[in-house]
């Protein structure tokens, strides 16, 4: 292959440009490939080997150490802050939770109407905050219509994760469109704004929703949702606590005897939960760790037989057949919770939480990917969308629902706003920042911290929430992954990809570049999510759109849009690890209706980038 440069003909083709690959760009190319290790084969959390790559990339000069340490200060990490801030504002004051009350309010009629209904409500709320944000907010109240219209969970779950996902690509508001914007900025383009977004990411949104009401839904599974009721009857059924349940007598003698519940190592060493106790006449519900067990105590035990077995050689008497029928009559309360985005309990155990000690609340048995455990419970690391089942008094699982740790169905334990009288303030801030961002009057980091500031002038928002409020997650892995992007810029590995793809593309259609950047993206944010791979794949996206005369905004905007295509697999976005739990959703449930959801939205995408960009 020919091409012309500095009026000479030069004679390339790819392997000869691999054979030319430069030392800084092969240490790229390596850091790159240990990133992809790390994240495949360790279970090192994603922004501490963000960091682990900003230090490599430091230490190796790829970037001067000024630029390595720029992303802290970047207007992407400043932006992000406001967002995040801002949107806790429109929760605290309840702006969001009026949102899916009125859902909840309008969410009756047929199954197609309710897939509808959440489908556009999750659409609607991503265009004004985060998504998995907005997820959470919709979640409790979605599953309240559930029980309300008699439509299974899992006929709705999915919609809503579909529904704010392809939201998120018609807003400037998520994280991938974000960066983007920035990598054209860094190049000395001008970045892209909502009213870009808004025109390709409106006709994906209507796509997606007549993909879903035609044929989506009568691929959604009819599953019995963890959530679709409180009665006592109905959780011991889902979670086949009659299996796991046991009513024993401890002997005299026994090694139990006299031992407090966590002296007796029952929990540390079987695995096992104590979730009550009768002595003659009296009922200890939920009982504490220093509970004393004496002779003759009944305990009712949960948890596998195996281990049951084990603990029989402890001295203690099986009593037949007595477990469920005591389990029906305890005073006390069953409820499903689930752990909500960027809590702090994400990678703690139940034990470290001290739900027994600090809420009065005992964890049963908890629910992911589609199978209930009720072994360890409390030994297991938890994760986002897990569902635990709790037993506790009606005061302090009210208490429970004013803790952001952990996401309560709607209804009777819905938490109220703390400062509603504040929500004007709260709309009128979010209004005015949205009118900056989409009149691009003053730079949209400037807007977005203004915005985060002035809730908390307002008092919307204390100070302490305002901090609570950042996703330091978030924050760590971009402004760790950021010096890697500017690496392969100013290596000349961006350049030298681009070049490659512009040899074997030269003859082709601009849009079969964009269809091939698009569906190379969408793979990789299957492994890597959508909010890395917008930095590793947009500098080469855009230096392909420069080399070969493509509008670069246009590339930026698919590759953004791209980094969403996240409808496959449950593992790849947090919105839909979100979902697992409550729609009782098994791991094949996703591809079954995400790869149609999938086609769809990538043919939308490009029709509107013809539509709209000339592509």
């Amino acid at each position: 292959m020919k091409i012309e440069a500095h009026g000479a003909i030069l004679s390339l083709n790819p392997m000869t440009m691999r054979a030319m690959l430069t030392n800084p760009e092969l240490t790229v190319i390596g850091i790159i490939v240990v990133l992809l290790a790390l994240i495949a084969f360790t279970r090192l959390r994603i922004d501490i080997i963000a960091l682990l790559v900003l230090i490599m990339v430091a230490l190796t000069r790829l970037v001067p150490p000024g630029d390595a340490l720029s992303g802290f200060s970047s207007s992407v990490v400043i932006t992000i802050i406001g967002l995040l801030v801002i949107t806790r504002g429109l929760e605290q004051t309840g702006v969001m939770q009026w949102v899916a009350r009125q859902l909840h309010a309008f969410g009756r009629g047929s199954e197609a109407k309710l897939i509808a209904l959440v489908m556009s409500a999750g659409a609607a709320v991503s265009l004004l905050m985060n998504n998995v944000a907005a997820a959470a907010v919709l979640l409790p109240a979605v599953l309240q219509v559930s029980r309300d219209g008699g439509v299974p969970a899992s006929k709705l779950m999915i919609p809503l994760a579909f529904g704010v996902t392809v939201g998120g690509m018609a807003t400037y508001f998520t994280t991938a469109n974000i960066l983007m914007s920035e990598l054209l900025i860094a190049q000395g383009i001008a970045g892209l704004t909502m009213l870009d977004f808004m025109p390709v990411g409106g006709m994906i949104v209507a796509a997606g929703l007549l993909y879903m009401l035609l044929l989506g839904r009568r691929l959604l599974p009819d599953r019995a949702s963890l959530t679709q009721s409180f009665h006592q009857i109905d959780l011991h059924d889902t979670y086949e606590l009659s299996d796991r349940m046991w009513l024993v007598r401890v002997m005299p003698g026994s090694r139990l005897a006299r031992q407090t519940v966590q002296e007796s190592d029952i929990n540390a060493e079987l695995g096992l939960t104590v979730a009550a106790i009768w002595r003659g006449r009296e009922t200890i519900t939920i009982p504490k760790s220093t509970q004393v067990i004496y002779p003759a105590d009944e305990l009712l035990i949960v948890g596998r037989e195996e281990r049951l077995q084990q603990l029989l050689a402890w001295g203690i008497e099986l009593i037949e057949g007595g477990a469920r029928a005591v389990a029906d009559e305890l005073p006390i309360e069953p409820i499903e919770i689930m752990i909500a985005p960027r809590s702090n309990a994400i990678g703690k155990t139940l034990s470290q939480m001290k739900l027994n000690r600090d809420a009065g609340l005992l964890a049963m048995a908890l629910w992911r990917d589609g199978q209930s455990f009720h072994t360890d419970v409390r030994k297991m690391p938890l994760q986002v969308g897990d569902a635990i089942l709790v037993v506790g008094q009606s005061p302090d699982i009210q208490n429970l629902s004013h803790n952001s740790n952990f996401i309560l169905p709607a209804g009777e334990y819905s938490a109220q706003a703390v400062e509603s009288r504040k929500a004007p303030y709260a709309i009128l801030i979010t209004a005015i920042v949205l009118a900056l961002a989409i009149l691009n009057i003053i730079p949209l980091p400037i807007a977005m911290l203004a915005g985060a500031a002035a809730m908390v002038l307002t008092r919307c928002l204390r100070m302490e929430q305002f901090y609570a409020a950042v996703d330091w997650r978030t924050i760590f892995l971009v402004a760790g992954m950021l010096p890697l992007s500017l690496a392969i810029t100013e290596t000349g590995l961006a350049d030298r990809v681009g070049t490659i793809l512009e040899l074997n593309l030269v003859n082709a259609s601009p849009l079969l570049l964009f269809a091939a950047i698009a569906l190379l993206t969408m793979l990789v944010v299957q492994v890597i999510g959508g909010q890395v791979t917008p930095l590793l794949v947009g500098p080469i996206a855009i230096k392909a759109a420069l080399q070969m005369g493509i509008d670069p905004r246009a590339m930026a905007l698919a590759v953004a849009m791209a980094c969403s295509l996240a409808f496959i697999t449950p593992i790849s976005h947090p919105v839909n690890i979100l979902m697992m739990g409550p729609g009782g959703y098994k791991f094949s449930d996703f591809p079954k209706v995400g790869l149609g959801m999938t086609i769809v939205t990538l043919l939308a995408m490009m029709l509107g980038l013809t539509v709209f960009w000339g592509v």
